[in-house]
């Protein structure tokens, strides 16, 4: 049976972002995957602090991450699945630092110094990123290059890499409670009940490809 790990990069357990990364995990489920979900803000750990153990030839650590922390056995974890769901809300225009912090540890100890493709990995993990952002849908294109380049890196895992991004999102329960006059309430509730499932639709597509 397929393995599939879904990482939730965002603070809230119940917000946009995981039930974007729940559906993917169904369409996992639903190509007969066995999946889970790990929180990395339940974590203490920290980014890459650039040691190059992952890279020394006589090193123990060879392609392996030497930071003990929180994350050691999650990064162990994620080596022995087929593929990986990355979600994350976007905090000004960017995936959270947890996120950031996760990516450069997985990433740094696969790339490598000495091959063309830049990947020292023996498999391939399929990537799938679920996206949740506040920006209406007419100011996606002008930061779209900023989803596009993880592609770059994630690569690095020798597999598939696609994205989902739902917009627009709905960010408050109850509107009136904060300072946020930019805002249409009206107009989120309106995305909230016509686009979000079919962002959420499209979450499932995307879990369900990353296993197939």
């Amino acid at each position: 049976m397929k393995k599939v790990i879904a990482i939730n990069g965002s603070p809230r357990k119940k917000g946009n972002t995981v039930t974007l990364l729940q559906r993917a995990m169904e369409g996992a489920e639903s190509a007969g995957a066995e999946t889970e979900m790990i929180h990395l803000y339940d974590l203490n750990y920290k980014g890459c602090t650039s040691c190059f153990s992952c890279k020394r030839k006589d090193s123990k650590y060879w392609c392996k991450c030497a930071m003990k922390d929180d994350l050691s056995p999650i990064l162990e974890r994620v080596m022995e699945c087929d593929a990986i769901l990355l979600g994350s809300p976007i905090y000004l225009y960017n995936i959270t630092g947890e996120m950031q912090s996760f990516i450069e540890r997985l990433i740094f100890m696969n790339l490598s110094y000495d091959k063309s493709n830049r990947s020292n990995l023996e498999k391939s993990i399929n990537v799938g990123c679920v996206f949740a952002a506040g920006m209406p849908a007419e100011r996606f294109p002008r930061f779209q290059p900023m989803f596009e380049w993880q592609k770059d890196w994630t690569m690095v895992m020798n597999g598939k890499w696609e994205y989902i991004i739902s917009l627009d999102s709905y960010q408050f329960k109850d509107y009136s409670k904060y300072a946020a006059g930019l805002m249409s309430e009206p107009h989120k509730r309106k995305v909230r009940e016509e686009q979000f499932p079919i962002d959420c639709q499209n979450a499932y597509e995307l879990g369900r490809r990353m296993t197939e």
